[in-house]
């Protein structure tokens, strides 16, 4: 008898979250699920694992009819703790999202949705991040699940290379206006912080992050910001290998 794929579904938003309930319906279309998702919200949170106090699993749940685990740590806890505690096997696919926001240029570094991603990658599992640039809860998913079921069954057909995963990116504008998909690279870009200082009840100052996405090159056709703010939605093919490796043959030739 031949086993239909196991496909793991997780987020950083929470297994409550709309996002991940129409991914995890999609990804039933295609074969068994297991939804693995933090207990509350884990945006912001990158690729951190948790070291000081004991993960804990919320078992019997469910996400929109599939089985679901409400983990008490990160994104990457939780495809962590998936692959070594609870599935049977190694998943054959690994969906991460749909995120309640975008996570287009230099925001994969900070999103735990891709951080899952990258995560099932480095254990040599095809995996894709969805995510729509709108925060709300009620967010229009129609673009993403309809993207969604075209590029999960490429995926379980043809696979992914090796140590690479897709950041997806979706603009937030009606299915009328869509133009379609778009294979891009990361824009380069940057975060503007800035702290707002404020003062507590008791006297004592604290601070919040606040600030704006800085795109330094608005221009350039083939980059993710471009393609969203032209309605497109965004592939990115992301590398677990972070080494440069112009700058390492370069290195090279240092006296040290």
């Amino acid at each position: 008898m031949i086993k239909k794929p196991l496909i793991l579904v997780c987020n950083d938003d929470g297994y409550r979250a709309r996002g991940v309930m129409e991914l995890a319906q999609v990804a039933g279309e295609f074969g068994d699920v297991i939804v693995v998702a933090p207990v509350n919200g884990q945006s912001g949170m990158s690729h951190a694992v948790t070291l000081n106090q004991p993960i804990r699993l919320k078992t019997g749940e469910m996400c929109n009819g599939k089985p679901a685990y409400a983990c008490s740590g990160t994104p990457a806890d939780c495809v962590k703790i998936a692959i070594n505690q609870i599935l049977d096997r190694k998943p054959d696919l690994v969906l991460s999202g749909i995120n309640h926001g975008s996570n287009a240029s230099v925001s994969l570094f900070y999103s735990g949705t891709v951080a899952a991603t990258i995560e099932a990658c480095m254990n040599g599992i095809p995996a894709i991040a969805f995510s729509v640039d709108d925060h709300s809860a009620d967010a229009d998913f129609t673009l993403a699940v309809k993207s969604a079921r075209t590029i999960i069954k490429r995926i379980l057909e043809s696979g992914l290379p090796t140590g690479t995963c897709l950041n997806i990116n979706f603009p937030r504008i009606s299915p009328e206006q869509f133009k379609g998909m778009k294979i891009c690279r990361q824009t380069i870009g940057v975060w503007k912080e800035e702290f707002e200082k404020r003062v507590d009840p008791q006297g004592h100052d604290y601070f919040w992050l606040t600030g704006e996405f800085s795109n330094d090159e608005p221009l350039a056709e083939d980059t993710d910001e471009w393609a969203l703010s032209h309605h497109y939605g965004a592939i990115v093919p992301v590398s677990v290998d972070f080494t440069d490796y112009p700058a390492l043959e370069a290195l090279k030739l240092w006296a040290l």
